[in-house]
């Protein structure tokens, strides 16, 4: 709890204190870059603080361009261990809940990170547009594609939202297995514990070959390829 709690304050300490003046510079320069440089540094440094140890294989699956990656969700480290480990700059489908802590939502929204409120409905669908705009002006974006965190580390079904999208746009899905995160942090844990994370990059799957309403197929297609990356601890139980 004593490392959990010191992450926690370095963390706040870094959005109080530094994260205001990136977001000026960003605004007065017209790039974001920089700051997401940071971002990912300092969650780089928020991994070894909390004695994280992040491998990651198959970064040839990575096509260039736009991508949508598509991973497993169990933990609330998933981003912290994740993001760094994706080779150019991305940004999520967040809950909404997240983008009302203060400063933090200002430069998450400069990042192009898109609220999501699953509870209703049409703002869902409102927050799919966004994304898609922004994957067709450039930007890539991480989707946890089960909507939720699992309680026991086992995949859950996907959710279709995340394919609309893909397809909308036209650009390569590519799946992630991540392993090991369920053991770090469990959901409705707040202790922190450090271990292994393995992030696995599937091969990339194009999206532009389907239409809407092929977007089950190819739900299935990627919900198997996730699985497929995951240990026998991980795997859903229908398989």
């Amino acid at each position: 709890m004593i490392r959990t709690f010191f992450i926690a304050l370095v963390i706040g300490l870094a959005i109080l204190l530094v994260m205001p003046w990136l977001i000026i510079w960003s605004w007065l320069i017209g790039d974001v870059e920089f700051m997401y440089r940071y971002a990912i540094g300092a969650l780089r440094f928020a991994d070894r603080l909390a004695g994280i140890r992040v491998r990651v294989e198959g970064v040839e699956n990575i096509p260039p361009g736009v991508c949508v990656f598509v991973s497993n969700h169990v933990s609330n480290v998933d981003p912290l261990a994740l993001v760094p480990a994706i080779p150019r700059r991305v940004a999520l489908l967040a809950k909404k809940e997240v983008f009302r802590i203060p400063i933090l939502s200002i430069a998450l929204r400069q990042a192009g990170l898109v609220p999501v409120d699953r509870s209703d409905k049409e703002a869902a669908a409102a927050s799919v547009d966004i994304a898609v705009e922004h994957l067709k002006a450039g930007l890539s974006f991480v989707v946890f594609a089960e909507g939720t965190r699992s309680p026991d580390g086992r995949l859950l079904p996907f959710k279709k939202g995340t394919f609309v999208m893909s397809i909308r746009a036209g650009v390569p899905i590519v799946p992630i297995s991540l392993i090991g995160t369920q053991n770090l942090m469990r959901k409705g844990d707040w202790a922190l514990y450090s271990g292994e994370v393995t992030v696995r990059f599937g091969a990339a799957i194009d999206s532009s070959q389907y239409t809407l309403d092929q977007r089950g197929e190819l739900l299935a297609r990627v919900e198997a390829a996730v699985a497929a990356g995951l240990p026998p601890d991980q795997q859903p139980l229908s398989s």
